[in-house]
């Protein structure tokens, strides 16, 4: 059983940063690849940014690269997402998630265990 819980959402206008992390309990961290995905009010979840378990593979989706960097550290068992130069779209609900095994994945059914979300707005 791994939990994982998400901080540093809030409010930012646009054009400003934001720095999610996500702490994960358990052993074995480095042993598996992590996610972070957003939910928008209206919309379906979608993917973000994935980290491979050793931290030197990563895979962004279109809408964020160059803005957003994911980055792990395995002694502190954490991930996290530098959010730079926001937009009002990139508002949602953003969650991180445990990959079932070492690789990016993009896909949302290969991930096995969810935190509970920091919501980020992004004003105009």
């Amino acid at each position: 059983q791994v939990q994982l819980v998400e901080s540093g959402g809030g409010l930012v206008q646009a054009g400003g940063s934001l720095r999610l992390s996500c702490a994960a309990s358990g052993r074995t961290f480095s042993t598996y690849a992590m996610g972070w995905f957003r939910q928008a009010p209206g919309k379906e979840r979608e993917f973000v940014a994935t980290i491979s378990n050793s931290g030197r593979t990563t895979y962004y989706a279109d809408s964020v690269k160059g803005r957003f960097t994911i980055s792990r550290d395995n002694a502190k068992n954490t991930v996290y997402l530098q959010m730079n130069s926001l937009k009002p779209e990139d508002t949602a609900v953003y969650y991180c998630a445990k990959a079932r095994g070492t690789v990016v994945v993009n896909k949302d059914d290969k991930y096995d265990y969810w935190g509970q979300g920091t919501q980020v707005t992004v004003s105009s």
